[in-house]
C-alpha cells in the first residue's frame, strides 16, 4: 500500500491562495486601526467643543488652550501613544474641565478670541511626517471665524460633497490632504 501525500503543484496553490487573501486582507487591516485611532480626535473634539459651550455660557468668553502634550513631535514618534500634559495647566484645557482618557495620539489646541474659537488636533498616525489635522471652527454672532495654526483655516473644516474646506461647527480633516493617509 502506498501512501500518497500532497504534490508540490498543490502545496504551490495553496501558498500562492495564501499569499493573495494576505495581500487584500492585511491593507485593508492596516486602514481600519488608522481609522480608530482618528476616531481619538473626532471624540475629544467633539468633547472640547462642550467644554467650550459650556464655559462660554458661563462666563460669556472661550478659553484658549497650548498645545499639549507638549512632548508630541511628526514622524515615529508621532503616532505613538502620549502621556497627556497639559502645556497651559493651570489655564487652557485645565479651566474649561476636559482631559482626554489615556494617553493620546494627537496634539491638542484651541484659539480663541470672545465668542468664536478654532480646537485642532494634529497627528502622524502612520508616522511618515505627514501631518493630519482636525478642527473644529466655532464662528462669533456675526461670522467672524479664527484660523488654527495646526492648518485648520478660518473657512471651516474640508467638506467631501463641495470639495472646499467651508464646513463651520463640524468636526472634520481641515483639508482635503488632512485624512487621506487615515481613510
Amino acid at each position: 500500500m502506498r501512501s500518497r501525500g500532497f504534490t508540490l503543484i498543490e502545496l504551490m496553490v495553496a501558498v500562492a491562495i495564501i499569499g493573495i487573501l494576505a495581500a487584500i486582507a492585511i491593507p485593508n487591516f492596516v486602514s481600519f486601526q488608522r481609522r480608530s485611532k482618528a476616531s481619538e480626535a473626532k471624540a475629544n473634539l467633539a468633547a472640547i467643543r462642550t467644554a467650550e459651550s459650556s464655559y462660554f455660557s458661563e462666563y460669556g468668553t472661550h478659553v484658549s488652550a497650548l498645545p499639549s502634550p507638549p512632548s508630541w513631535a511628526p514622524g515615529p514618534t508621532g503616532r505613538l501613544p502620549h502621556k497627556w500634559v497639559d502645556a497651559s495647566a493651570p489655564d487652557g484645557f485645565s479651566v474649561l474641565g476636559w482631559v482626554p482618557e489615556g494617553e493620546v495620539r494627537f496634539q491638542y489646541q484651541v484659539m480663541s478670541a470672545g465668542e468664536r474659537f478654532t480646537a485642532e488636533a494634529q497627528s502622524d498616525l502612520d508616522g511618515d511626517l505627514a501631518i493630519n489635522v482636525w478642527g473644529y471652527v466655532k464662528p462669533d454672532p456675526a461670522g467672524s471665524t479664527l484660523p488654527g495654526t495646526f492648518g485648520c483655516p478660518a473657512s471651516g473644516v474640508y467638506n467631501p460633497s463641495t470639495g472646499i474646506t467651508d464646513q463651520i461647527e463640524t468636526v472634520g480633516p481641515c483639508a482635503a490632504g488632512m485624512g487621506l493617509n487615515i481613510f
